[in-house]
């Protein structure tokens, strides 16, 4: 029975490492970017690793070889529509406005399988609740919609009132869970030291701290453990 045990858990972790190496190889748009063949594949795959832990007959040196084979063939796709654009359309998908202009294109909708109520499903995921909103619709490869709004319907932005454009800057997460971030900090233009001895002069200690956010001209946001409240602490003299 320790036998079983062990071969379960050393094929379970075979398997975990394989499938999370693969998955760094094909990079984050295997994620972001799901198309149907994307779909597929993974089910292919997690199907491959689940016949080497529970089929017997099967040798898990074969399971790695078949998954080592389908990715890459994954990957030759990937380098392929890299380097020709015009497979791009037929290996990944191209995208199909379904509404233009206002008007509900029919002849997208049928080419692309989508009835009206799993358009107006895809169109609420993108807070638009009425067709009368909608300029344009795109449906993109990965199933997902991308609206367009009339004008009316549209937000107002700063050009709009004629306000002169600010700076944007990235918050930056310095403290999760009672810990630095070191590869935020670096970003920061203060260093961690300087940041910590503000805090201790605050009378805190980074391990009282559950998060805190540096953003460029703005006060440090601190949310402390076992505190009901978030504190904001003026940091511009660092």
């Amino acid at each position: 029975m320790n036998t079983d045990f062990y071969a379960l858990t050393s094929e379970l972790l075979i398997g975990f490492i394989a499938l999370l190496v693969l998955t760094k190889l094909l990079g984050k748009t295997q994620i972001t970017q799901l198309t149907p063949f994307d779909f597929i594949s993974g089910l292919v795959l997690g199907e491959l690793v689940g016949n080497a832990i529970y089929d017997k007959e099967i040798g898990l040196n074969y399971v790695l070889y078949a998954v080592f084979v389908w990715g890459t063939l994954i990957m030759i796709i990937e380098v392929i529509t890299q380097k020709f654009k015009k497979s791009r359309g037929i290996l990944e998908g191209t995208p199909s406005i379904v509404i233009r202009g206002g008007i509900i294109d029919r002849n997208q909708l049928k080419k692309t399988k989508l009835d009206l109520d799993q358009l107006q499903h895809l169109l609420r995921d993108k807070n638009v609740f009425s067709m009368q909103e909608v300029e344009y619709a795109i449906l993109e490869a990965n199933g997902t919609v991308n609206v367009l709004k009339k004008s009316i319907y549209q937000s107002v932005n700063k050009r709009d009132l004629n306000k002169l454009p600010t700076d944007v800057t990235l918050p930056m997460t310095i403290i999760t869970d009672g810990e630095w971030v070191e590869e935020n900090i670096q970003q920061t233009p203060v260093s961690k030291e300087k940041l910590q001895t503000f805090l201790n002069d605050q009378g805190l200690d980074v391990t009282h701290l559950l998060f805190a956010e540096w953003t460029s001209g703005a006060p440090l946001y601190v949310h402390l453990y076992h505190h009901p409240f978030v504190k904001h602490f003026d940091v511009s003299a660092l």
